[in-house]
């Protein structure tokens, strides 16, 4: 999927930069590969060094995050939201894990964040609407026009559905799905467990599925 990265002030910046910009002369940094380079400078505050890097992870960014919302325009929002926010971040940037890894890390506290925020603004409009309708039963709690699946994990909390996300959408283990979320293994465990608990309770009694724990 492509994604533009022109509508956020600070992205089409850069993007302005490196178009009007030529490339850097290979070997300026001695030892290091191009993109090795770009992030050095990047790190050091270079935005056409980092318009580069944007480029260069914008796809792999804009897969992650079509785990969090299926509308194009919300996952090119929040593509923009993770290469802004690692821009911010990038003077805290170690190097003790792959800048692919600690990028999509960001990307999950994103996303995470996203859904916190829709699923207030939908509280907020139920209450609103059974205000209005003196019936709350009126007032829909997701968006059932995709797959089933889908639908019955935009019914969870946020913390429930990364969790269930990150384990059986995506198929990581525990010790990375912990990772990426920011939480210890066990407290995953926890989360994934009561997770698959309301999940369950949605369903009719009949077609209640039995999970496999993931592996470690």
């Amino acid at each position: 999927m492509s994604i533009a990265i022109s509508t956020h002030p600070l992205l089409a910046f850069f993007a302005a930069v490196a178009d009007s910009s030529p490339a850097p002369a290979a070997g300026s940094v001695s030892g290091a590969t191009p993109a090795d380079a770009d992030l050095a400078r990047s790190r050091r505050g270079d935005p056409e060094a980092y318009a580069r890097l944007v480029r260069a992870h914008q796809p792999e960014v804009a897969r992650r995050m079509v785990r969090f919302s299926r509308d194009p325009l919300v996952i090119e929002e929040l593509v923009q939201e993770v290469f802004v926010e690692a821009w911010f971040a990038l003077p805290r940037y170690r190097a003790e894990a792959p800048f692919e890894h600690w990028l999509h890390r960001i990307a999950v506290r994103v996303g995470y964040q996203f859904w916190k925020r829709r699923d207030r603004e939908r509280r907020r409009a139920a209450a609103l609407e059974a205000h209005a309708q003196e019936s709350s039963a009126s007032a829909p709690l997701a968006d059932d026009s995709g797959p089933e699946a889908v639908a019955l994990l935009e019914k969870l909390p946020p913390r429930d559905r990364l969790a269930l996300t990150l384990l059986y959408v995506e198929g990581r283990s525990v010790k990375e799905a912990a990772r990426l979320a920011g939480w210890s293994p066990i407290m995953l465990k926890v989360q994934a467990h009561r997770a698959r608990a309301k999940l369950r309770r949605l369903l009719p009694p009949d077609v209640r599925p039995s999970h496999k724990e993931p592996s470690p």
